[in-house]
């Protein structure tokens, strides 16, 4: 069984608004493949509502941790509530908390958080993003380079676009990049610096 199951996001919106949420869930023994089911399924109901960035399962690595932890990530506070306050939501969660041996352990995140995965193999305290100084550090490291190397290829082409154009085009690109080129590596780079205290 591999460690951790992904479902890809279903949007390119990733603004500084985006929500994280890390659920932190302990099986009763016995009942992990029911669990695994109904928690995928729940999780694939989520791709369909509007703000959906992602998931990621992270199952148990040792006897010593237990939880599974479950980490989504929606555009906006708003479209996570909306999520959270739907009828489909609401009937699959009934089941799933049946087959737990103890209470869910909900933490919700902001902002560039997001930009940072969580480690593969989760340490046995509950999992948080890291310091917001470590995340702003290696986000200006990411966008640093890149946001360089975007006006030395095409300054002279974006001088002649109005203003507005231009921040547009640059700043999407500079997203893009951030999202799914940049920060991914960085983090993985970066991952023990950033997530040990």
């Amino acid at each position: 069984m591999s460690q951790n199951a992904e479902i890809p996001s279903q949007t390119n919106d990733h603004s500084d608004t985006a929500v994280t949420v890390v659920v932190s869930r302990r099986v009763i023994p016995g009942k992990e493949a029911e669990f695994e089911q109904l928690s995928t399924a729940m999780t694939e109901a989520a791709t369909g509502f509007t703000g959906y960035l992602g998931a990621t399962m992270f199952r148990p690595v040792t006897r010593d941790d237990p939880e599974y932890r479950i980490i989504f990530k929606f555009a906006s506070e708003d479209h996570l509530k909306q999520w959270e306050q739907s009828e489909v939501r609401i009937s699959r969660l009934g089941d799933i908390e049946n087959l737990l041996a103890s209470p869910t352990k909900r933490e919700v995140s902001y902002g560039i958080a997001h930009w940072f995965d969580l480690p593969s193999q989760p340490a046995t305290s509950h999992p948080t993003p890291p310091p917001k100084y470590k995340m702003t550090l290696v986000s200006w490291m990411a966008l640093y380079p890149i946001v360089t190397v975007i006006f030395w290829l095409f300054g002279e082409q974006l001088a002649t676009l109005p203003l507005m154009l231009r921040t547009l085009l640059v700043t999407a690109v500079v997203m893009v990049l951030m999202s799914y080129v940049a920060m991914p590596r960085m983090t993985r780079w970066f991952r023990r610096w950033l997530f040990n205290a």
